[in-house]
This record gives C-alpha cells, structure tokens and sequence, in this order.
C-alpha cells in the first residue's frame, strides 16, 4: 500500500481511537462506585444495550475468524453461525428477563458470581469463589484471543511489527476501559456495533457488483482451486470438500450453548433500566445478529472469488482470517481511491476487537475486586477502595492476557473457541437451572461449576489420545466433537443429581424464585 493511503488509514484510526479515550474521559465524571462502574447504576436504554450485548459477543471473530474459516473451507462453515443465531435468540427470549428481575430480588446482585451466592444463600463464599477464578482464568484466553486479532489488523494493514500492533491495540483499550468502567465500555460498545454492522453490508455488497461484471462468483471459485469444486465450496454438507458427518455439524451448532454462560453478555441484561427497554433490545439484538453473521458468511465467499488471483494462506500470502481487511484495502485503495474511506471500514473490524476486550477486562476486574476482594476478603471495604482496586485489576488481566498474545502465530478461532467452551460448560446450565429449576441448591451449584469448567480444560488440554500414527493429542482433536457439547451436559447431569442426592433448597430461596416466576410482583 502506498505512503498516501496508508495516512489516511492512519488519520481515520487515530480520530477513531481519539473517540473511544475521549467517551472513557467522560465517563470517568460520572463514575463514582462500584455500581457504577460495574452495572451504570441499572440505566442502559434498549439501543444501547442491544448493540452492546452483541458487539461485546461476537469480537474479532466475527469480522476476521468467521470470514476466514468460510473463505478457506466453504459455506459448511456457517453451521456455527446458525448455532450462534439460535443462542442468541433463545437468550434474549429465555434468559434476559428471568435473569435481570432475578438479580434485582436476590439482593441486587451486581456480578455474575454475586447472583449465584445470593441466589443460593451461600454464607461460605463458596460459589463466589469458584466462579470467580473460572472467569478469571477463561477470560484470560478470550482476552488474549481480541489482542491477538488486533495485533494482527494493524500488522496486515501498516506491515508494522505485530508485537508494536498488539502493544497500541491493547493500550487504546485498557485506556478507556479504566477510566470510564461499564457505561464507557456499553457507549463505545453501541457506537462500534453500529460500525461493525455498516462495514459488514457494504463492503461484500460493493465486492459482489464487481465480481458479477468478472465472470460471477462460481467461475471464479472454481479459477481458485477451491477444494472439491465450487459445488462442494457451496455446499453446507461438506467441509474443505470432504463431506461432513453428524457429529461435526452438531458440534458448530452447539456454539448455541455458550450464550446463556457468557458473563460478559449476560451483566447487559441485568443493567437495562426496565423491562420495556428490554423487549425493545431482543428485537433490536436478534435483527443486528442476524445480518452480521450472515454477512460475515458472505464475506467469505465473495472474498474468494473478488481477490482471486491472490489465494490468502498460501506461501507468503496473508492468513485468510485476513479476508476482510484485503477486501476492504483492495476496494477502497486501489478498485477506488478513497483510502478515508478504507480506514473508516477498517475501524469497524477494530470496534469488533475492541467491543469484546473492554467488556472481558471488565468482568475480570469484578470478579476480582468486587466478588473476591469484598465479597470474601474485605467486605468492609468502601467503593472507592473497590473502585481503585478494581482500575488495577484491569490493567493487571490486560498485561496478561498481552503477553499470552505474544505469538503471531496464535489462532483467533482457537483461542475464542476454548474461552466460549469454558464459560459455556461452567456457568451456562447453573444459568438456566437457577433461573428455571426451583429445586436446584449450593450443592448442585459448585457440582456443576466444576465439572463443567473441568471437562473442558481436560478435553481441550490434556493429551489423552493417540492419532494412527502414534502422536499423542487432545480428546477433542481425536474425535472432532467440541468440548462445549461434552462439557455442558456434564455439568448439567451433576447439577440435577447432586441437587437431588442432597436437601432440598429452604423456604426463602423457594420463595425468592416464586417472586420471579410471578411477573405480577413487582421489583
């Protein structure tokens, strides 16, 4: 790219990154407690809280991971973004207003954690505790897994060394996100949101009006040497032209299970203002969601035929989860000269880096200062000793999770794939179980915390398999099913047995849950 239009680039950066410190300054006046900085005081509209949810799930990902994982296999990709789709809607439909009414009546729950201890009456701190260090230790992967993505942006962009790229990428976040704390983050949030979604309809819109006039999409699949023929590349069944079995399919498709155990997701719903905020946020949310995968999917595609001869991933060639980065670059640099242009699209990839990595770091930082620090160590503590204390954590889980970003080489899908896996398994049954179950107790509770949380660290992780050719590997790399599938129903069995095997919940928490149920209570 020329000297000209990468200014321009830089120009259009800078003024964006200028935006999002600027709403963190602003923010930081208001922020006064730990309410505050954790929850904005309950008071995100509908708008907001949309764009929010779904900007801060679907990350880097969505504009890099996803539209490679197509561009290099084929259609049969999208399997995952239908399970997220119906995530997605069974968690605003099912889980949003259960669950912000629920941590009003357990004692105005700020934090994840902080529900499941008020929730369950736990006197010993002990689901406190556990869930805590799972979102800890999980959303240091999955924060790692934004820097990464961003490092690589500026690098695919600029040419400028990765590891100065992920240095700017992740103090331009921790910058804000310090300063202004959970409404800064939901501000930025809406406003990236807004941009990932005009930058995802626009640019394979503009991309197929020129493929169409070179000879069409499939003509130029096929000039691609895409694997198995276009027919295959197109086809939902098959996967880098090899057909797919069953069990792989259902292993995109539950994805899906990850949504109702996403912490970071699930603290919007609890900070919408009112219920009518909310109805309007599922329509708002469902609609975003729908187009963004969707187009992401596109992307893929059209990005095959529209760049080809170049075929990203090859020897000395870009990754293919650069896809949209080079589509954005050859349309706006040099198919038209509006590099401006170029670099505004280009922020939209960058909001979805940096909508998820606020929104991880905040968590984190709850989990530490509010859910560890006062909930166990010092309740006594005052907010602002909390909120200090909670501004430190942030920077602490960001140097962290910098350094696991360190390798160029680390993939985005895998690292946000083994984060979802982890948060899916762990919290995500204790979820729906909590909010729908009566009969679910502690006991159950840490059950299936731990079990899930565990499953997944030792399918992913551990070495227990062996390949036909003697190398030992992961379970899931031997048998090509996702952890989240195994390590949700895991979790769920212990929870409902252990329950069952042990006393039943007293007559308050009973009581707590029927005041929800009701939705003639008011609370």
């Amino acid at each position: 790219m020329d000297s000209g239009n990468l200014i321009w680039i830089f120009v259009a950066f800078v003024a964006y990154m200028a935006m999002m410190i600027a709403i963190g300054a602003r923010y930081m006046k208001r922020t006064s407690n730990s309410a505050d900085y954790f929850l904005g005081g309950r008071g995100l509209s509908g708008w907001v809280a949309a764009l929010s949810a779904q900007a801060s799930d679907m990350s880097g990902w969505l504009l890099m991971g996803l539209p490679g994982a197509v561009y290099a296999f084929g259609t049969g990709q999208v399997w995952i973004a239908i399970g997220l789709f119906i995530g997605t809607v069974c968690n605003w439909i099912f889980i949003s207003g259960r669950l912000r009414r629920y941590t009003i009546r357990a004692n105005n729950s700020l934090t994840l954690p902080e529900f499941f201890e008020n929730r369950f009456h736990d006197k010993k701190h002990v689901l406190l505790c556990i869930s805590s260090i799972v979102i800890v230790v999980f959303f240091l992967v999955y924060t790692a897994s934004a820097f990464a993505a961003g490092g690589k942006l500026f690098y695919a962009i600029t040419g400028i060394d990765y590891h100065i790229a992920l240095t700017v990428g992740a103090v331009v976040i921790l910058l804000y996100t310090f300063m202004g704390g959970f409404m800064a983050v939901c501000v930025t949030d809406f406003i990236q949101g807004t941009l990932m979604l005009v930058a995802l309809l626009a640019v394979p819109l503009v991309a197929y009006g020129i493929v169409n006039g070179n000879g069409g999409v499939t003509q130029l699949l096929e000039a691609s040497g895409v694997a198995g023929g276009s027919a295959s590349y197109l086809s939902l069944w098959e996967n880098g032209g090899v057909p797919y079995r069953p069990i792989d399919i259902i292993s995109q498709l539950a994805w899906a299970f990850g949504y109702c155990g996403m912490p970071h997701i699930l603290t919007r719903f609890m900070a919408v203002k009112s219920q009518k905020e909310l109805n309007k946020s599922k329509s708002i949310a469902i609609i975003w969601v729908a187009l963004s995968l969707a187009f992401a999917c596109i992307i893929g595609v059209v990005g095959r035929a529209y760049l080809y001869p170049e075929i990203l991933g090859t020897a000395g060639a870009d990754s293919a989860e650069n896809v949209f980065i080079n589509m954005i670059t050859h349309l706006f640099t040099q198919q038209y000269a509006l590099p401006f242009v170029a670099g505004i699209f280009l922020c939209g990839i960058l909001a979805a880096i940096m909508s998820t990595a606020d929104s991880q770091l905040l968590v984190t930082a709850s989990a530490v200062s509010e859910d560890i620090y006062k909930g166990i160590i010092r309740k006594d503590a005052d907010d602002k000793k909390i909120l200090r204390l909670s501004r430190v954590t942030v920077v602490v889980v960001a140097v962290i999770a910098y350094l696991i970003a360190w390798n160029p080489d680390s993939s985005i899908m895998g690292l946000v794939s083994n984060a979802w896996a982890g948060f899916g398994s762990a919290f995500g049954p204790l979820v729906l179980l909590s909010l729908f179950w009566k009969r679910t107790n502690m006991a159950g509770a840490v059950a299936g915390i731990v079990s899930g949380g565990l499953t997944v660290i030792i399918w992913d992780y551990l070495p227990l398999a062996v390949t036909s050719e003697g190398v030992r590997t992961n379970l899931g790399a031997a048998t090509g099913i996702y952890s989240l599938l195994i390590g949700f129903f895991v979790s769920l069995l212990f929870i409902v047995v252990v329950s069952l095997c042990t006393k039943a919940p007293d007559e308050s928490i009973i009581q707590e849950f029927n005041d929800v149920a009701d939705k003639s209570v008011e609370l």
